[in-house]
């Protein structure tokens, strides 16, 4: 039985890809700040170790799956939380349970990305070379100092830099022979959203962002492509991001992909 651990494991998307794992017959350790196997907070270096270290002691040291769903929106308070936890969260787990899951059996990571990740090409991120060199102060000296743009940069600019940041592992984790991919969700089902949908800052960009399936995704139609990316199915997949987006990255960019 495949042992997986899942970042924002208590709503949304990542409470669906705990729901489809557990039915593909995996056992889950869930990572939130409540409702969870493991209660801890990705925002800071100290919540993030607390959460490696008791993620190791709860796997004793093997992992067969990572699914990295934790994040936050264009709306929280203050900015600074975002690109901490979308994109240092997630890359700092990355890199310290890489160990664990080569000892695992068929080992596999998914990491929710965002469509919003090709909207702001790596060349023109004002945040790519501070998370590339692991600057998270410098990163959030960026966002807050953007003003009223904060959270959009924060959001987008961290997105754009944890798909970088994957598929620059790509030779490395294939070499190790654990496979990594990436899912760029177009708008979603989830309480993110609705929160987003609360705050009169973005509440109309939100309602606007409409697919040419005109619709949002219920958070199982992001949880079912996951699903497939760690199973046996998908073992020649690998370093690619996945759009869920209902068309959206096909109107945005029609010659770039």
């Amino acid at each position: 039985m495949p042992c997986t651990l899942i970042t924002g494991s208590a709503s949304g998307i990542g409470a669906a890809a705990r729901q489809a794992l557990l039915a593909a017959g995996h056992t889950v350790i869930g990572v939130d700040l409540r409702n969870a196997e493991i209660t801890g907070d990705l925002s800071s270096a100290e919540g993030r170790k607390a959460v490696i270290a008791e993620a190791l002691a709860r796997c004793g040291g093997t992992l067969d799956g990572l699914v990295l769903c934790a994040g936050l929106g264009v709306q929280t308070k203050p900015v600074s939380l975002v690109a901490s936890v979308n994109y240092f969260g997630a890359v700092e787990l990355l890199d310290a349970l890489l160990p664990a899951l080569q000892q695992g059996v068929n080992p596999a990571a998914v990491v929710i990305s965002s469509v919003a990740s090709a909207l702001l090409p790596w060349d023109k991120n004002p945040l790519a070379a501070a998370c590339e060199a692991g600057d998270e102060a410098k990163v959030n000296a960026i966002v807050n100092a953007a003003g009223e743009q904060g959270g959009n940069l924060a959001y987008s600019g961290s997105k754009n830099a944890l798909t970088v940041a994957v598929r620059r592992r790509a030779a490395a984790w294939g070499k190790a022979g654990v496979r990594l991919n990436t899912v760029a969700p177009g708008a979603t089902e989830t309480p993110l959203l609705q929160a987003g949908l609360q705050d009169p800052r973005y509440s109309e960009s939100i309602k606007n962002f409409v697919a040419p399936i005109a619709r949002r995704a219920d958070p199982s139609e992001m949880a079912s492509v996951i699903a497939f990316l760690m199973s046996p199915q998908a073992s020649f997949v690998h370093g690619a991001q996945f759009y869920v987006d209902g068309g959206v990255d096909a109107v945005m960019r029609p010659t770039q992909f």
